[in-house]
């Protein structure tokens, strides 16, 4: 498939006697020869290293609800998935702005700043949060700082790429994002068991170190100028073809956060009622259900790039709804069985992202990139809001975390959220076949 070109926006050029340099190896000169080295698979690394970092806090707070938070403050599911559900809605407040920010300035800039906000926050989190109303507070506001620090990164990494590359780099940063939550479950999980939750939270805000680092370490590009509002999205809702993707993307996320919020508490009740080997704990569990969903990011954008991205994404979805239906009936079948089944699941559930976002990114207008982003990152964690609070009041109006019928209807809210992505695709398919017939048509008039 093609791939339109990516923003390559040229080097920040200032004027004599301005006050910052262009090369920030005129200020470390120790690093000059680091910065220039940075292009192609090295840049791409290092943003993905940066990345992990960057999530090492993104779910301290789900994979500590059910076991400690929860308990602690006597929230109901509905109260701890809004509480998680503020990450994904300090995000979508701020990523419009953030994002589209970065069509005006360099993306380095949005980034560093967004990661050093999202990492005092969280630790701000292991030090001052009393309970649902100041936690669901200074959670939001680590969201806020992620808005600043994940698309805009991913816009700083594709404005210093190649247009054949962006693809599979754009694949590779967002497949990183497992990795991170993956470490992110284990860490946090692991250090609030042996010294109490506060403290995973303080570790844990110390992760977008990685970034601010590698934001140190990659040149300034500064955007061509552009005229007109800064948050325009017009142009954005006219592209059908990417706002198939957009929506299907929203649809991803809607799925994604809601079982990554009640994953950890899921299986808690799970070896409450069935009994599980002492090895297959929570923190394995869900460290193995995050770090395979890189692996299954990858394979499922070469799919996408081999058969098709509207085709793949939707046998993907489509078979993840029919996984989290037979995870739901089955849920007080055997441990080992329903682990098999949330492996299976931790596989369909983000084989769509990538190809999704690498969608995204082919189909919008350069000079609209940012806006498009943007909107990609509004749509896709406003829902994924909605998912953890969704799926949490579902569990309450079913009996609650320690239901088998809770979590029956929890699991068939996370199926019907993920099968509407395959209907968004297919309205902006239709969308972008009649526009080719009327074309042709309007051609064939012309002509005669």
């Amino acid at each position: 498939m093609a791939v339109h070109e990516a923003l390559r926006s040229a080097p920040a050029r200032r004027k004599t006697g301005a006050r910052h340099p262009a090369n920030p190896g005129a200020v470390f000169p120790a690093m000059e020869g680091k910065i220039r080295s940075l292009s192609g698979r090295s840049l791409i690394a290092v943003m993905c290293i940066g990345q992990v970092g960057n999530l090492l806090p993104h779910v301290t707070l789900s994979a500590n609800l059910a076991q400690h938070l929860m308990p602690a403050w006597g929230l109901s599911a509905a109260e701890g998935g809004l509480m998680a559900s503020g990450y994904a809605f300090g995000y979508m407040l701020a990523v419009p702005v953030l994002t589209t920010l970065t069509d005006r300035i360099d993306a380095r800039l949005v980034l560093l700043w967004g990661s050093i906000v999202s990492g005092l926050a969280t630790a701000a989190f292991g030090m001052f949060a009393q309970g649902f109303w100041s936690g669901t507070a200074i959670w939001s506001l680590a969201g806020l700082g992620f808005a600043g620090a994940y698309m805009p990164g991913l816009k700083a990494l594709t404005d210093r790429l190649p247009a054949g590359d962006t693809s599979r780099a754009v694949t590779l940063y967002t497949s990183s994002f497992s990795v991170g939550v993956g470490l992110s479950f284990l860490v946090a999980q692991l250090i609030a068991d042996r010294w109490g939750w506060r403290t995973a939270f303080l570790v844990t805000g110390f992760g977008p170190v990685a970034m601010v680092g590698a934001c140190l370490l990659i040149d300034p590009r500064r955007p061509v100028p552009k005229a007109g509002r800064l948050l325009n999205f017009a142009p954005v809702f006219a592209n059908r073809e990417a706002l198939g993707y957009i929506l299907g993307y929203g649809a991803h996320c809607f799925e994604l956060y809601g079982i990554r919020t009640w994953l950890v508490g899921f299986w808690t009740f799970v070896v409450a009622h069935q009994g599980a080997p002492a090895w297959l704990s929570p923190v394995v569990l869900s460290f193995c259900f995050a770090v395979i969903s890189m692996p299954a990011s990858i394979l499922g954008n070469e799919a996408a790039l081999k058969f098709g991205r509207h085709r793949a994404i939707t046998i993907v979805m489509i078979a993840s709804a029919c996984v989290a239906l037979v995870i739901g009936l089955n849920a007080t079948a055997p441990a080992w069985l329903l682990a098999l089944l949330l492996l299976l699941y931790g596989l369909t559930v983000p084989a769509d992202s990538g190809a999704l976002t690498a969608g995204m990114s082919a189909a919008a207008a350069s000079e609209h990139r940012g806006a498009t982003l943007a909107l990609h990152s509004t749509v896709g964690f406003g829902l994924s809001a909605v998912g953890a609070w969704g799926t949490g009041a579902a569990l309450d109006a079913a009996g609650g975390p320690q239901s088998a019928t809770g979590w029956l209807l929890a699991f068939i809210v996370l199926a019907a959220g993920i099968a509407l992505g395959p209907l968004a695709l297919l309205w902006a398919r239709s969308g972008a076949d009649g526009g080719r017939k009327r074309t042709i048509k309007r051609a064939g008039l012309e002509r005669l």
